[in-house]
Order: structure tokens, then sequence, then C-alpha cells
């Protein structure tokens, strides 16, 4: 199989917008399900509703791939697998370096949706020497020292960041320096990569932190709150000429403007 190094996707060079390229993995997941169940045509409203797009907006994103279906018929299921699978350049072979085998490391490397969409762990990397050696999900972990020269022996231009924050940046540094060209990033920072290296962010806070606005709004839905009254209006300071001092209640010296102290 041809490696991730020297083949790119071709959805850059066919034009197709962002917002679809993000999408076409959402398709691509309900169109699989539907592989899996053996049905061999889906119409797209179907399609929209698994995917949860509406089905205008996934007619459009499928004509960027040349698909339009058939009137009465719909779209062929594992033509569009095929299809989107190959726009997504998930037909071939990406390697893949984690780095920072934590919790959350650790589970990246046990998940097994890597390899049924075509991208294949090449090394774990920690820079913990206790960890040097030790398999995890069947993988040995490897030391940071040697990062460098594991993407290059592997061919790899995907990079996975596990790391805690503070260090993120000077790992994305060494990856980028190395030949990564794509990085997705689990520390919870914004990382700075020069222009040709894309970045995809994944932080499980931010996106609970979401949630739980939508669940603020939705109980004080519930409770029936409503907006809360316009505070009534202070009272009219009274005329210049009949003011008094706070201090000492005399008017000032001229008889009606008061001498004010300052606050």
């Amino acid at each position: 199989m041809a490696t991730g190094r020297t083949h790119r996707p071709a959805t850059r060079s066919r034009g197709i917008p962002e917002a679809t390229v993000a999408r076409l993995p959402l398709y691509l997941r309900a169109l699989t399900a539907l592989s899996e169940r053996s049905v061999p045509t889906v119409s797209s409203e179907e399609l929209a509703a698994a995917a949860g797009v509406n089905s205008a907006k996934l007619r459009k994103d499928f004509s960027y791939l040349g698909s339009y279906g058939t009137r009465g018929v719909g779209y062929d299921v594992e033509y569009l697998v095929y299809q989107i699978s190959r726009e997504l350049g998930l037909t071939q072979d990406w390697p893949v370096v984690i780095v920072g085998i934590g919790n959350l490391g650790a589970a990246l490397a046990g998940y097994g949706g890597f390899a049924s969409r075509g991208f294949r762990v090449a090394a774990l990397i920690d820079a913990d020497p206790a960890m040097t050696g030790k398999p995890v999900a069947g993988i040995p972990v490897q030391h940071s020292d040697d990062l460098e020269k594991i993407i290059v022996e592997d061919g790899v231009s995907i990079g996975v960041i596990a790391t805690p924050a503070g260090v993120a940046q000077a790992v994305c540094d060494r990856l980028v320096a190395a030949g990564v060209t794509s990085i997705l990033n689990f520390a919870p920072t914004v990382l700075s990569v020069p222009d040709g290296v894309d970045v995809r962010k994944v932080d499980l806070s931010i996106e609970l932190q979401i949630l739980a606005f939508h669940e603020q709004r939705k109980a004080g839905e519930e409770l029936g709150d409503e907006p809360a009254p316009p505070q009534a209006a202070a009272p009219a300071a009274p005329p210049a000429a009949t003011r008094t001092t706070a201090a000492s209640g005399r008017k000032g010296p001229d008889g009606d403007a008061p001498a004010v102290m300052p606050a």
C-alpha cells in the first residue's frame, strides 16, 4: 500500500469546501453502518438523517464528489463508501505517531478504529524513561529522544499530541521540524505552526463546558425563568441650590452651591 508520505488526498485539488470535507466523515460513518447491514441503496433523506444534516446540504456536498444518485433509487451505498474513503485518503496507509502515553495516549493507542479507517499506529512516544519498552496495546513505547528518527524511518506525516499542555508546543515544533505536516492535538493549549501544517484540536473540557451551558439553559427554560424586570430609576437629585454637603449639612460658601467633599 502507498504511504501517507508521498500521497495526499485529492480534496484540495478538486476544490471541495472545508465545510464539506468536515461532513464527509459523518456521511462515511452512516454509510459504513448501512453497509454492515447489507443495505444496497439509501435515499438522500435517509442518509442525511443518519448523518445529522439536512438533505439539501447532503446533495450539495455529494455534487462536489460527482455523485448525484439515481432518482427513485437513491445512492449506491458501497460505491459511496469507496468514493468518500478515496476523497478522504483512507484507501492509503497513514502511519501515525502518538506522543505522550499517559491515560489518554494509552487509550488512543488501543483504539480499534484506526486500522479500519486507514491509519496505522507506527510508534508510541513518551519522555519518561520508565515507559521505554513497555508494551501498550501491543506496541512497545519508545523514548522521545528517538522521535525524529522514527518519523523519518516510518514516513510519518500525522502526529497525535497527548502530552501535558506545558510541553505540547515543544513536541509540536519537533514533529514539524522532522517533517510531520498534520497534527491532532489533545493537549489543552493552542499550538503555533507554520503555513502548510494542519492542526485539529480536540479539547474535551471545552466540549463539556458547552454542554454545561446548554444544560443550564434547558434547566432555566423548565423552571419558566423570565427576564428580570428593569430596575426602578433612581430618584432625581435635588436642585443644586438646595443640596447640602454630606459632611456638615451646611450650604456652600456662596449660599446656594454646596461645598462638596471629594468622594
